[in-house]
């Protein structure tokens, strides 16, 4: 309730200083101000730690708990006021035709291995490799190197593109992670030059 509160009057103070601003002039400008996506997210921040109390014999809603959840939204407010936040999203914005190829080609292969797995085990197993489907999440488990062990293969052959679909997992989950490293690192270099050339310091 303390951090409900402290939100609370934070918006109010920034509600009444983006009046200052040409664009959200006056009681009209204010108010397109609050139905600013960024002043939307704030306001469901702490709105329900301030309502839900309020309302008595509520809490058992799941429209309620849902709106409950929505307070997560509140750590959503602290990446603006983060440069690391800025550098990923610049990374991300600057690789915004490496990052779908990464996931056009771990879509096609994880197509790929649930038609096999399902031509190889579907016949021995056709509870969990019946269908190409039902085959993905084994794909799913096995491509992220998460692994439950609930589904696995029977066969020789099932077992040898068990371990292909693993390898391949290791090298897709790697090649996005790369390529977000690199913009990232790229970023905060670009950071660095610029405050250098900033402050003349060399």
């Amino acid at each position: 309730m303390v951090f409900a509160l402290v939100f609370f009057l934070e918006y109010l103070v920034r509600l009444w200083a983006e009046g200052e601003s040409p664009r959200f002039r006056g009681v009209q400008g204010r108010i397109r101000y609050a139905l600013t996506p960024s002043a939307i997210v704030d306001l469901i921040a702490f709105l329900p730690s301030l309502v839900l109390p309020l309302l008595p014999g509520t809490s058992n809603f799941m429209l309620l708990r849902v709106f409950r959840l929505i307070r997560i939204l509140r750590l959503a407010r602290l990446g603006r006021f983060s440069l690391a936040m800025r550098h990923l999203s610049q990374a991300v914005t600057d690789r915004k035709e490496e990052l779908p190829l990464s996931l056009m080609l771990a879509t096609f292969v994880l197509v790929f291995s649930a038609a096999g797995m399902y031509v190889l085990e579907g016949g021995n197993d056709p509870q969990t490799f019946g269908s190409i489907p039902r085959a993905m999440w084994w794909s799913v488990c096995t491509l992220t190197t998460v692994g439950y062990g609930d589904i696995y293969p029977h066969t020789v052959l099932g077992k040898i593109l068990g371990g292909v679909t693993s390898i391949a997992g290791i090298g897709l989950i790697a090649m996005p992670t790369g390529i977000l490293a690199a913009a990232f690192s790229a970023a905060f270099q670009q950071t660095r030059l610029t405050r250098q050339s900033d402050t003349g310091w060399n």
